[in-house]
């Protein structure tokens, strides 16, 4: 690592170093404290997601593939990463409370629950579910910093680079929405159904097709009686006015049909390797400790 490092222009090793620097400054702050108000939940994405948003923007910027605007807006870029990483931390839940793990804002959850742990208990499913509706809610609000900063792409590597993830958040959280599974297992989006998000999000227009999509989704889920249920129809509602597409998904009708079998085919068969991987990796790993 620190021999490529050298091998990158000053320009860059600026970036990286900076970005590195203030995310280990970061993360070290919160190995001491919990993740309590809603506050901190922004500042704890922020230094572990919202920095990469910021130094990869920087990094676009400074090899001219995109304008200086990209990299210097850094609220934008910063909305990019904690994006995802709540989409993270809402889907997680049980996972990280079966390691030890707490990431969910105190501020939210204890008023649903004495104990973040006791969101899982069937007893307490229905409060498990609001808490889980306004946290969706709350990270709904970065979709049209995403899209904005979308918009400013030119270049199609960048572009993709930066849309897939978006595209497969957006349609996570609309699987986690209003969903007991998030507190009982693993909520996943279909394999099939993230190719075909990789597949269409080419471009501006499609990801807003796609983002009205799931957004339309989550609308259709929500309960009257939720306490969240106004605001998210409020944050909705400023997606959808930026979402309205011009024309339909219709990227993926640009390829070739033997285009199209090909890259299925490459997906599923680059998807059983990742999971055979992973699952030796699991077994070797309980093989060591037994």
């Amino acid at each position: 690592i620190s021999m490529e490092f050298r091998n990158l222009s000053k320009v860059y090793q600026d970036v990286i170093s900076d970005i590195c620097h203030k995310m280990g400054v970061g993360m070290a702050e919160f190995l001491e404290k919990k993740v309590d108000s809603q506050h901190e939940w922004d500042k704890y994405c922020h230094y572990v997601a919202g920095l990469v948003g910021i130094g990869l923007s920087r990094l676009f910027s400074a090899s001219e593939l995109e304008d200086p605007i990209v990299g210097q807006d850094t609220e934008l870029a910063n909305s990019m990463g904690l994006f995802l990483q709540k989409t993270n931390i809402i889907r997680d839940y049980l996972e990280d409370q079966m390691a030890g793990r707490e990431f969910w804002p105190k501020e939210v959850w204890s008023r649903y629950a004495k104990k973040l742990s006791d969101l899982a208990k069937p007893e307490n499913i229905d409060m498990a579910v609001q808490c889980l509706n306004e946290l969706i809610t709350n990270a709904l609000h970065h979709v049209p910093d995403v899209l904005t900063f979308l918009s400013r792409l030119k270049n199609q590597t960048v572009f993709n680079f930066c849309a897939i993830p978006q595209v497969m958040a957006i349609a996570t959280l609309a699987a986690c929405y209003n969903n007991k599974q998030v507190f009982r297992g693993v909520v996943k989006i279909r394999k099939g159904q993230a190719v075909t998000l990789m597949m269409d999000a080419t471009n501006i227009q499609a990801v807003k097709a796609i983002m009205y999509q799931y957004v339309e989704e989550i609308y259709q889920k929500i309960p009257s009686t939720d306490p969240s249920s106004n605001k998210t129809q409020q944050v909705i509602a400023t997606i959808r006015a930026m979402s309205l597409p011009s024309s339909s998904m219709a990227s993926r009708h640009h390829y070739s049909p033997i285009y199209l079998s090909c890259a299925m085919l490459l997906a599923a068969l680059s998807w059983q390797y990742l999971s055979t991987i992973s699952k030796a990796t699991e077994e070797y790993v309980q093989a060591g400790e037994n």
